[in-house]
């Protein structure tokens, strides 16, 4: 089966055609060619807002499957549903667990229970698509799978509130700095290994049940974010200083922030993944959180040009909350 990924150079989309070429799909990657990509794939470039540079590069290699996971905006869906529409098999939108209610009004989080972020634009968007894909399916049987990752990293990522990308965080660690958490830092939150997640919408690609059905893909292993910092420390060897703040105060002094805290991270997070197991009965998150920030901090301190230290904002919001945090006489917890 040919298979083509919108994107393919991110931390999700990377993994993604690596497992599915493993199972024997034809994987083409479609991108800009600004990022570097996993080599052994079919390659084609073209701006994906682009329908004319689109249908150019896909001349006589058109795809059965499609997954797109760069997909933001309502007109760039309708670009794709314009491509795509009669041509392929199924197509897979990438969407967010950031679609559901915030704060979730019950644990664990099934894909039944209510939509519509107000605190982030990303998550509204995102909902906007998934909505438009879903009349296209009812009135048309565009043939779209919704799929919902939440927080999910891989060897290029250390997981933490402000931007996961690089070593930043798992680097001020190192170096004795205190970090802050939301809150008490106590609420249950789920990160899934990329390559876990890869097998998860593996199982899907090609599944006539799935059509028209929305499927979150994660880790059934709940952390609070105390112990998500406390297991990257132990990757790193040190014991982390972590300081409590408010959501709210982190969101007055960072204002960028209200969306990915008040919309996402500050709330708990632990999802029912059953139904997705219906769907794909093999389906097994194998990489515990231990296991997989070991791996993290191994392959960063191996690549330092993947380490991103320069361009991370991590250390620069640390310290702006924490100055200001202490200003008003906070303390370490």
């Amino acid at each position: 089966m040919r298979v083509l990924l919108l994107g393919g150079g991110g931390n999700l989309s990377s993994a993604c055609a690596v497992e599915l070429q493993r199972r024997g799909y034809e994987v083409m990657l479609l991108t800009r060619g600004r990022s570097p990509l996993p080599p052994g794939f079919v390659t084609l470039t073209a701006d994906r807002r682009d329908a004319g540079g689109m249908r150019r590069a896909l001349a006589g290699r058109f795809p059965e499957v499609v997954i797109n996971f760069i997909g933001y905006e309502v007109p760039e869906i309708e670009l794709d549903h314009g491509l795509f529409a009669g041509r392929v098999r199924q197509y897979i939108f990438i969407s967010s667990a950031t679609v559901y209610a915030k704060p979730p009004p019950r644990l664990p989080i099934r894909e039944d229970d209510p939509l519509g972020n107000p605190h982030w634009d990303y998550a509204r968007k995102k909902l906007a698509c998934e909505r438009w894909l879903m009349e296209r399916w009812l009135g048309e049987r565009f043939p779209v799978t919704i799929v919902r990752p939440s927080h999910t990293y891989s060897e290029r990522w250390i997981p933490n509130p402000v931007s996961s990308a690089g070593y930043a965080f798992a680097a001020r660690l190192e170096r004795g700095a205190p970090v802050w958490v939301p809150d008490s830092g106590d609420q249950p939150w789920t990160l899934t290994w990329a390559g876990d997640f890869a097998s998860g919408l593996a199982g899907l690609v090609g599944h006539e049940g799935a059509l028209g059905e929305a499927f979150h893909i994660t880790s059934d292993e709940a952390l609070s974010w105390r112990e998500i910092y406390r297991r990257i420390g132990e990757a790193v060897g040190v014991e982390p200083v972590v300081v409590p703040v408010p959501t709210e105060f982190i969101c007055r002094v960072c204002p960028e922030l209200t969306g990915p805290l008040k919309g996402d991270k500050a709330h708990p997070a632990v999802f029912d993944n059953s139904k997705l197991r219906r769907f794909v009965p093999d389906f097994r998150c194998r990489v515990s959180f231990c296991e997989g920030i070991r791996r993290s901090v191994a392959w960063l301190r191996a690549h330092p040009e993947a380490q991103r230290l320069d361009t991370s904002p991590v250390d620069r919001v640390m310290d702006a909350v924490l100055a200001a945090w202490r200003g008003r006489g906070g303390q370490a917890g």
